[in-house]
């Protein structure tokens, strides 16, 4: 089984939640492991996600947050309500223009974080996955494997969006917000309201 990433990540997304923030969301939140995170932070979380099986599979986790089936597109969300939105491997499972509603849902000083995924396409793009590829292999020769949960929430490969295509889209959906490339065909998104 290869490594999850987007475990590898969690750290980072947690620094960027802001000082004094009570209330997160956390969207697409799959077995909920990123949303336990944010409830041991000490916030009240609210986890959706639209498929059944890894919302029950978050619920007998357990941990703190208040899972619930929901697809965000189809939801009203509360605007001015959370202080954190996150959303970890899951934006390419949606239109991209979906930021616009999770950006409404931020209280005033509010930060929506995205852990992206793009797909390799470009010179640059190569470059990048090099390393990624090379500790994917090493991992693999290794022989090591991560032990999770026996429900997984889908993959969709490859993302619909480039990182270039993703930078202009944030550019020209939510101004002022920084996209920052990472290794594992990943990238940080970052909004603050």
């Amino acid at each position: 089984m290869v490594p999850n990433f987007n475990d590898h990540y969690h750290p980072l997304l947690l620094q960027q939640v802001p000082d004094g923030a009570r209330t997160a969301l956390d969207v697409g939140c799959g077995t909920g492991r990123f949303a336990r995170l944010l409830s041991r932070q000490g916030l009240v979380v609210d986890a959706v996600d639209r498929d059944a099986r890894v919302v029950e599979a978050a619920r007998a986790a357990g941990g703190g947050p208040r899972y619930r089936r929901a697809d965000v597109r189809e939801e009203h969300l509360p605007e001015s309500r959370y202080d954190f939105v996150s959303c970890v491997a899951s934006l390419h499972h949606m239109p991209f223009d979906t930021v616009l509603t999770l950006s409404k849902s931020l209280a005033p000083g509010g930060v929506l974080a995205v852990l992206g995924l793009y797909p390799v396409r470009t010179v640059t793009d190569f470059v990048w996955a090099l390393p990624a590829l090379s500790l994917l292999q090493a991992h693999r020769v290794a022989g090591r494997g991560r032990s999770g949960p026996s429900v997984q929430a889908p993959i969709v490969w490859p993302p619909p969006l480039t990182y270039d295509e993703t930078r202009a889209a944030s550019a020209r959906l939510l101004p002022g917000s920084t996209l920052r490339r990472l290794l594992w065909w990943r990238y940080l998104l970052v909004h603050r309201a």
